[in-house]
């Protein structure tokens, strides 16, 4: 396993990914009670036989920011600063995880967001900044991002990165309380030279900043 760089911190017109911490709790816990019919039928579940139990969010927190330490995720906050403010609030989650490294040097992107928050390009700028890190930093060479094939909004995203369809995996993983299949979406960096944010800035019509 190559040495960690955890922990990182990115930033690009006004969206913030940073370290998820035990104090982020409140605010999670606020956005996912309010918001359950918006979170429920994308939630990943443990099936009936699962040996393990289920995590707190402060067990969470700790089991990833040890898995970050030793290279194999990067379990990142989503902050935003609304236009006419400066106090960074936090929306949600990017989720870099099963860093592979030798002959493979892929890994997983995972996402959500705050419904309030939805629709104004936030999870696709900090998805595009988490894959050209771990494209130019971390040099990895594929990013995958599986989606259920109903959740549109999660769909939405990749299709404005230009992340790649490749298949549908069957029973991929358990959601929601059933093994669920998922569309797989991938990307390399021969795929987008100038870089995933760039790109995606360019055919937004967005001003880099």
């Amino acid at each position: 396993m190559s040495p960690s760089h955890w922990p990182v911190r990115l930033t690009h017109n006004g969206v913030t990914l940073r370290p998820l911490r035990r104090r982020d709790e409140p605010a999670w816990a606020r956005i996912r009670q309010r918001s359950v019919s918006w979170f429920h039928p994308w939630d990943s579940t443990r099936p009936a036989n699962a040996p393990e139990p289920g995590l707190t969010f402060a067990k969470m927190v700790t089991q990833f920011s040890a898995r970050a330490r030793r290279g194999q995720m990067l379990p990142w906050a989503v902050e935003y600063i609304p236009a006419g403010t400066k106090k960074p609030i936090f929306v949600g989650q990017v989720t870099v995880s099963g860093i592979t490294r030798g002959s493979a040097c892929w890994a997983q992107i995972g996402y959500w967001i705050d419904p309030r928050w939805a629709g104004r390009g936030i999870v696709p700028t900090a998805v595009a900044m988490a894959t050209d890190y771990c494209f130019t930093t971390l040099g990895l060479h594929r990013m995958e991002v599986a989606i259920r094939p109903e959740n549109s909004n999660s769909l939405a995203v990749v299709r404005k990165l230009g992340f790649r369809y490749e298949g549908r995996r069957e029973r991929y993983m358990h959601v929601d309380g059933e093994w669920r299949d998922h569309e797989m979406f991938v990307l390399t960096p021969e795929e987008v030279p100038e870089g995933v944010l760039a790109r995606y800035e360019r055919n937004a019509g967005r001003s880099p900043g």
